[in-house]
């Protein structure tokens, strides 16, 4: 493989994962609002990682990491992740989305922190100018006015929703660093193993006292969406295996300026000042990060 194959290796799998969760983040709330709640949601997501991972394996030939640093640091970014957004449920159930969101939106910085400092990671000028547009951009992209219907009553929101900000940041390093010492599809599979693992909490969480519609618009509609996010995720391990984490999870935190795009053409909903600033230092962004 030449020295340029890799470059465009990253950057390929780096926008098909911004692609697809542009997407997904555009039609994940329709199942939702027909009746099937976000936590079912999310065991779906974990059941349609099962096919990706299985894909990748065969084209791996069934190669799986097996030694104990490799076991550990692959469960570890996996239940991270995984963790993060179960606990995420329970921050918007108590805070205001439209401070849970821009905060957490704002995981890549700690990512940038930690390979900078601990595997020293760099970057030319040009990427870390996209590299600091970006996070402002990812903040105005998951602003949310505020409505009386969002407003936090448990105190306890703030710090579950740092700790969401936390896990997700300490997770994108955790895959960057694991990529170094595993192939990519044993990388998914510990993600794909620790999403299952946790499926029984998210149906905990689940309120059954309120209707849930078990119709194509339910689970089979939240499958072809989740599909989506299951593939992203596996196209952000490749990502990671030929890029840098300093470009890499930034650019592909900037999957919301695709959602908003869509939002604007099916739905005809006009976004908020903030957002139409944040989709233009996003697209600045990453045309300074793709270099």
């Amino acid at each position: 493989m030449t020295p340029a194959q890799p470059r465009r290796l990253w950057l390929i799998f780096a926008s098909i994962t911004t692609l697809f969760w542009g997407v997904w983040g555009a039609f994940i709330e329709v199942p939702e609002k027909a009746g099937f709640p976000a936590t079912l949601g999310y065991t779906v997501w974990a059941l349609t990682t099962v096919p990706c991972s299985l894909a990748a394996l065969t084209f791996a030939g069934w190669r799986i990491a097996t030694s104990r640093r490799q076991v550990i640091y692959g469960l570890a970014g996996g239940l991270l992740g995984a963790g993060g957004q179960v606990m995420l449920f329970q921050a918007l159930r108590w805070g205001p989305a439209y401070l849970v969101f821009p905060i957490i939106s704002l995981y890549p910085v700690l990512t940038v922190v930690l390979a900078y400092w601990l595997i020293h990671e760099r970057a030319r000028r040009r990427a870390w100018w996209g590299v600091m547009l970006a996070f402002p951009a990812m903040a105005m992209l998951s602003w949310q006015p505020p409505s009386s219907s969002t407003a936090g009553t448990l105190k306890l929101w703030l710090p579950l929703t740092f700790a969401v900000f936390i896990a997700w940041a300490i997770q994108a390093y955790i895959m960057k660093v694991s990529t170094g010492m595993m192939n990519e599809e044993s990388v998914y599979f510990y993600m794909m193993a620790s999403a299952l693992i946790l499926i029984p909490v998210a149906v905990w969480m689940t309120d059954f006292s309120r209707p849930v519609n078990w119709g194509w618009r339910g689970p089979w509609l939240a499958a072809g969406i989740q599909i989506l996010n299951a593939i992203g995720s596996l196209a952000l391990v490749y990502a990671l295996r030929y890029g840098k984490a300093i470009i890499v999870v930034p650019m592909t935190s900037l999957a919301p300026m695709i959602t908003v795009a869509l939002s604007l053409l099916l739905y005809r909903v006009m976004p908020q000042p903030a957002t139409v600033v944040g989709i233009v230092l996003a697209a600045v962004a990453i045309y300074l990060m793709s270099e």
